[in-house]
């Protein structure tokens, strides 16, 4: 009686419920894309039914939207979690990239959903108003750092924040996207701790030198 009580009380919590289907959904749209997931593993993985997915999320493309959402939602809760504003420009540059190698790193299956809706031209995230607002703030960080840099004479005139987001998604993407068959051809060296270590200072150092006027008098890794 005690275990049924607590999965009604668990059912009438929507919230709880969604993010069970969405962590679900997630892992299965990350292995299969879209064409080969089903409801009905999603609702076998969860603590509820596939009548209750269609109920709170509409169909499978829904849900699918709803899973990119909230992917790119927990990427940016990151950034704003990192509190840049107190930092000087070149340390806030360093951190935003530090924790973008080690969250794509830390979580694969953001990175083949990016890769899934690629394949499909990115044609459900350009309908998602949400999504896209949401995701320019990622643009709006780099800008307040690039505008404090180059006030204090540190960046270099030319740079570009969409083209330094790039950049740090560039490093931080081809590191999960191309592990297996990088690892395939040149051995899995760079993906042990003391690699990844390596590749993310890498990254660090040459996004920085990229902007910096004179990198030569910054402290580099």
């Amino acid at each position: 009686m005690e275990k049924e009580t607590k999965s009604r009380r668990w059912k009438q919590n929507p919230e709880a419920v969604k993010s069970d289907i969405l962590r679900v959904a997630r892992s299965e749209f990350a292995r299969k894309g879209l064409s080969g997931t089903r409801i009905e593993d999603i609702a076998a993985g969860t603590k509820t039914s596939k009548r209750m997915i269609f109920y709170y999320f509409g169909d499978k493309e829904s849900l699918y939207e709803a899973v990119l959402e909230d992917c790119y939602a927990e990427v940016r809760a990151g950034e704003a979690e990192l509190d840049l504003e107190g930092l000087d420009p070149v340390q806030a540059l360093r951190r935003l990239i530090e924790f973008t190698f080690e969250h794509h790193r830390r979580n694969p299956d953001f990175i083949r959903l990016v890769m899934i809706e690629n394949i499909h031209e990115a044609r459900h995230m350009d309908r998602m108003e949400r999504l896209h607002d949401q995701n320019l703030r990622a643009i709006g960080v780099v800008e307040k750092i690039c505008g404090a840099g180059l006030e204090a004479g540190l960046f270099r005139e030319d740079v570009s924040p969409v083209a330094l987001h790039w950049q740090i998604s560039a490093f931080s993407f081809f590191n999960v996207a191309n592990r297996a068959t990088f690892a395939s051809n040149f051995g899995a060296e760079l993906f042990d701790h003391d690699g990844q270590t390596l590749l993310r200072s890498c990254a660090v150092r040459s996004i920085l030198c990229s902007v910096l006027a004179r990198p030569e008098l910054i402290d580099l890794p």
